[in-house]
């Protein structure tokens, strides 16, 4: 009888201990952790780069940059001592350009990437409407096709103009009696010569 109040009172333990811990359901998508790194919206940042890459493409940031080198050299050349924040080396200017250009470069390349993409879908849907293009000429090639052919055992208007001509001069020969009814040497249930 101890062993199996002691049974009972391990059994009650594992149920309290399963109902303490959180279940896993799989019908519900798992929570998310939490992370380290901050998180970004690879989208905002994709328009944000090809903005920008947009910008360093004008003749506007070109004036501007030049512009700015420009007032930059003249002010630490010329103006006083004290005010001089780059000496003739222009070591500064040196940074501030390279880390515009390693900043810029990323930058384009990111949405010279956005733009294959783009690219990419946009000839993949060029080519699926050229291909229903196509087919939906081959098919009206075939249409006209067939129509032709059932035109052809159709009877035209040059044809049954003809042949009423013809049985008009027929009967303009049989009357004025220059030709028989049925004329000699051939089958009377035959219409081979009339034709």
């Amino acid at each position: 009888m101890g062993a199996e109040r002691i049974q009972d009172r391990e059994r009650e333990r594992e149920r309290e201990r399963e109902r303490s811990m959180p279940r896993i359901r799989l019908d519900l998508p798992r929570e998310r952790r939490a992370r380290l790194l901050p998180e970004y919206d690879p989208e905002a940042f994709g328009r944000l780069s090809e903005r920008v890459a947009r910008f360093l493409g004008t003749g506007r940031f070109i004036v501007w940059m030049t512009v700015t080198i420009v007032v930059w050299v003249l002010w630490n050349i010329f103006a006083p001592s004290s005010l001089k924040f780059d000496e003739y080396p222009f070591i500064f200017l040196t940074l501030a350009l390279s880390l515009q250009a390693s900043y810029a470069a990323p930058l384009i390349l990111l949405a010279q990437n956005r733009q294959d993409d783009r690219d990419r879908v946009n000839l993949e849907q060029d080519r699926k409407q050229n291909e229903r293009s196509i087919a939906d000429t081959e098919y009206l090639t075939r249409e006209i096709a067939a129509l032709r052919m059932g035109l052809g055992e159709v009877a035209t208007r040059d044809w049954i103009r003809s042949e009423l001509q013809d049985l008009i001069k027929e009967m303009e020969e049989r009357r004025d009696g220059r030709r028989d009814l049925f004329p000699p040497g051939g089958d009377p249930r035959s219409d081979v010569p009339d034709r």
